[in-house]
């Protein structure tokens, strides 16, 4: 580890512990973390439908509990768990589709994020999965057993408390408008972002009818930069591609408005725009400071375009240190870089529900 991120990584633990000590304090005002999105959210969902997009073999999740592969899209836990362990809750939130999950687990928190999906249910047609309008039944069908579990009053006082995390957005533009032909000849790249926030907002809105009062939409990150599309940018020199950072950070403020427009003209509505813009962009451009060597690859195999099945526990190129790399795969962060990203979310827009 490089010393010059000795003091930043102590002051993220002191900063994780202080937080962890205002939740006993308060008796944790928030019971559960309810989380809606793709893969950067997704515990498994994806093992249990008929898609390539999975990640349940090794050598993912080789440094979660126990080195068990999961269904994360990461060698270990994913922003959420680190986030759900901040409000003092359980250290990961389970898939809804893992059968060795009860209602009472998911009581406390679970996520319906389905790998590969979008906002768009076109983007989840690319790949087979679970689109963002299905990912809302089955959170009704959770509702329900919810209230058959604990009774109305207090299921009820769940769905009111609990935190809402939406982690979307980045497959509509990567593996949909730019990947496969449609939404580009339908759209101007403005038209759709337009279209998806649209989409977005009737999304907030119907959790919002189902009785969810506090809500994180999260935005894109630094998209430009993930090692897919460095890979991809062979003109300009394997860089991070400038367009598609800025198309993120466009997206992003959109996004922002959209949580002010609906924070007034919904009583009670209490929800705060997520940013991993800046964070992730910050770790990629000084990564000693936080303690990485390594930003244009991945720790995976090559580490230029593989994930998924690509991401082979027999590929002799696998890096041994994941938490000397910003990325596992050429798509998503390492542990170490989610528990960052988490911790600065954290500190910055969930601080008010604590």
């Amino acid at each position: 580890m490089a010393m010059s991120s000795t003091p930043n990584i102590l002051l993220s633990l002191f900063s994780i512990h202080f937080l962890l000590s205002l939740v006993k304090i308060n008796e944790a005002k928030v019971p559960a973390i309810i989380v809606f999105g793709d893969s950067s959210v997704d515990a498994g969902n994806n093992n249990y439908i008929p898609t390539i997009a999975r990640s349940n073999f090794e050598p993912y999740g080789r440094d979660f509990n126990g080195g068990h592969p999961t269904g994360r899209f990461s060698n270990g836990k994913i922003a959420t768990d680190f986030i759900s362990q901040a409000f003092g809750l359980k250290g990961a939130i389970p898939a809804y589709l893992d059968p060795s999950y009860s209602i009472s687990d998911f009581a406390t928190g679970v996520t319906f994020a389905s790998a590969g999906t979008g906002y768009d249910n076109s983007t989840s047609n690319v790949l087979s999965v679970i689109p963002l309008w299905k990912e809302l039944e089955y959170y009704k069908d959770y509702q329900t057993k919810l209230k058959a579990n604990l009774g109305d009053g207090k299921a009820n006082d769940i769905i009111k408390d609990a935190l809402y995390m939406i982690s979307v957005g980045t497959n509509d533009f990567l593996e949909n408008y730019y990947a496969v032909p449609g939404r580009s000849s339908q759209y101007t790249i403005k038209e759709y972002e337009n279209f998806l926030v649209g989409i977005a907002g009737n999304f907030t809105k119907a959790l919002y009818d189902l009785g969810a009062r506090k809500i994180s939409l999260g935005g894109l990150p630094p998209m430009g930069c993930m090692p897919l599309e460095r890979t991809g940018n062979l003109m300009g020199g394997s860089e991070c591609v400038n367009s598609y950072n800025n198309l993120a950070a466009e997206f992003n403020s959109k996004l922002n408005d959209l949580v002010i427009k609906q924070n007034k003209e919904l009583n009670g509505m209490d929800m705060v725009f997520s940013d991993p813009y800046g964070i992730m962009l910050d770790i990629i451009q000084k990564p000693a400071f936080y303690g990485f060597e390594v930003t244009g690859v991945a720790c995976c195999a090559t580490g230029m375009f593989e994930m998924g099945y690509a991401c082979s526990r027999t590929n002799p190129f696998t890096c041994s240190d994941a938490d000397k790399y910003v990325f596992w795969d050429s798509f998503h962060p390492t542990e170490k870089t989610n528990a960052i990203v988490a911790n600065h979310v954290v500190q910055t827009s969930l601080a008010k529900f604590f």
